[in-house]
C-alpha cells in the first residue's frame, strides 16, 4: 500500500478526483456552502480578528523589543528544570495559555528565528504552547455550549494541566541538544526602536489574520459540504461500529470527526443531549487536539523555518488525550446537576449575539493587562541581571 501511495501519478489521481469530488459538491450545493462562507465570515469579523489581533501585536513587541530576555531571565528558574528550554521560551507558553490558538506557536517560531532558542527549543514548545484562550474555553464553550460557567472552568483547568503535562513529556525530545548555540547566547540580537518594531508588528500581525481567516472559512466550507454530501455521516457510522465497545453511538462519532477536522463546530455540536461526562471528555479531547483548520494555520506560520511539524502534531494529539483523561479522572468532582441560571443564559446569549466592538473591547483590555505582566516581571529581569553585573539597576 505504500508503494503504491509513494507513486507520483497515483498522487495525482487521487489529487485530481478529489478535487474533482470538491468542485461537484460547489455546484450541486451552491446555497450550502454560500450560507457555511457566510458563517464564516461572521465569525472572523466578529470573533477571530478582534481577538487575535491585539494578541498577535502582544507578541511580536515582546520579541522585538527584546522583552522577551528580560522575561526569561525573571522565569529560567522555572522553565529549565521543568520543560528543559530557555527562560526566554515563557513568553510563548504565557501567550499560548492566554492568547489562544496559534500566539503560542507564533510567538515560539518568531523567538527560533529572531535567535532567541535553539531549533530544539522551539520544537518543544510547539508541542504544548499552542492552547485554547481562557476566553474561548469559559465563555464559548462553558457557558454556550454547557451553560454552566463551572464547566468552562473545569475544561480550561484540564486543558492548561495537559499542557503543561505535555511540555513537561517534550522536556525529553532531544535531551542532549544544546539549549542554545554559543554564538547566539553570547551574543543575541538588538532590540528594535518602539518605533520600528511597532510598524512591523501590526503589518506581521494582520497578515497573520488574514491567514487564519482564510483557513477558518475553508474549513466552515468543507465541513459543511461533508455534511451535505453524506460522506461525515458515512465516516460517523463505521466510526461508531468500531468503538461500539467504548460506549459511542452515532452522533457521538460524528461530532467527534467534525471536531477532528474543525475544533469550534465540533465543540459547539456537543451542545445536544448526551451524558454530561461524555460529552466534557469529547469537548476536552477537541479543545487539546485542536483540529485541523488550527493545525494548518500553524504550518502557515512555520513556512521556512526548518522547524519539524512531528513534535506539533504529537504534542497536540497528547495534548487532547491528557486533556479527556483528566476530564474523565476528576468528572466525580464536577456537579453535573447545577442549572444554569438566569445571569449564565444572559451570558450565553450576550457570547452568541457579540459583536466586532465587543469582542475588540474585551481582547484589548486582556492584551494590556497581559503588557503590564510582561513589564513587570522583565523589570524584575532587569533588576536580577543588573544585580550579577554590579550595576546599579536603571
Amino acid at each position: 500500500m505504500s508503494r503504491m501511495l509513494s507513486s507520483p501519478a497515483l498522487r495525482d489521481a487521487l489529487w485530481g478526483f478529489g478535487l474533482l469530488c470538491a468542485v461537484l459538491s460547489l455546484l450541486s450545493c451552491p446555497e450550502e456552502a454560500l450560507e457555511a462562507a457566510r458563517g464564516g465570515v461572521t465569525l472572523c469579523l466578529n470573533v477571530i480578528i478582534p481577538s487575535l489581533f491585539p494578541f498577535f501585536v502582544l507578541s511580536a513587541l515582546v520579541v522585538d523589543l527584546g522583552l522577551s530576555r528580560y522575561f526569561g531571565r525573571a522565569l529560567q528558574w522555572m522553565m529549565r528544570p521543568l520543560f528543559h528550554v530557555s527562560g526566554t521560551c515563557a513568553s510563548a507558553l504565557a501567550l499560548g495559555l492566554i492568547g489562544g490558538y496559534p500566539v503560542g506557536a507564533r510567538t515560539a517560531i518568531s523567538l527560533y528565528e529572531k535567535g532567541l532558542c535553539s531549533k530544539t527549543e522551539a520544537e518543544r514548545m510547539l508541542a504544548f504552547c499552542n492552547n485554547s484562550g481562557p476566553a474561548f474555553i469559559l465563555g464559548v464553550v462553558g457557558v454556550g455550549v454547557f451553560s454552566s460557567s463551572r464547566a468552562g472552568i473545569f475544561l480550561y483547568l484540564a486543558h492548561a494541566a495537559a499542557s503543561l503535562c505535555v511540555g513537561f513529556l517534550f522536556r525529553f525530545y532531544k535531551a542532549r541538544s544544546p539549549a542554545l548555540p554559543a554564538s547566539s547566547a553570547s551574543a543575541p540580537p538588538p532590540a528594535l526602536r518602539f518605533s520600528a518594531a511597532f510598524t512591523d508588528a501590526v503589518k506581521s500581525a494582520f497578515s497573520g489574520t488574514l491567514n487564519i481567516c482564510a483557513f477558518v472559512l475553508f474549513f466552515t466550507v468543507f465541513i459543511r459540504l461533508l455534511c451535505v454530501s453524506g460522506v461525515l455521516p458515512v465516516f460517523s457510522r463505521l466510526l461508531s461500529a468500531l468503538l461500539s465497545p467504548f460506549g459511542f453511538s452515532r452522533p457521538a462519532a460524528e461530532h467527534l470527526l467534525t471536531g477532528f477536522v474543525e475544533m469550534t463546530s465540533g465543540v459547539w455540536a456537543l451542545s445536544g443531549g448526551g451524558r454530561l461526562a461524555g460529552r466534557l471528555s469529547m469537548a476536552a479531547f477537541m479543545l487539546g487536539w485542536a483540529g485541523l483548520s488550527v493545525h494548518c494555520q500553524v504550518l502557515s506560520f512555520l513556512g521556512s523555518s526548518g522547524l519539524s511539524i512531528r513534535p506539533y502534531m504529537t504534542g497536540k494529539l497528547l495534548h487532547g488525550v491528557f486533556s479527556a483523561l483528566l476530564v474523565h479522572l476528576f468528572s466525580g468532582l464536577f456537579s453535573p446537576d447545577v442549572p444554569a441560571g438566569a445571569y449564565l443564559a444572559g451570558q450565553a446569549d450576550t457570547i452568541a449575539a457579540a459583536s466586532f466592538g465587543t469582542t475588540l473591547t474585551v481582547s484589548l483590555a486582556a492584551a494590556w493587562v497581559l503588557w503590564l505582566l510582561f513589564l513587570l516581571i522583565s523589570a524584575r529581569g532587569v533588576q536580577k541581571n543588573d544585580g550579577k553585573t554590579g550595576r546599579p539597576a536603571v
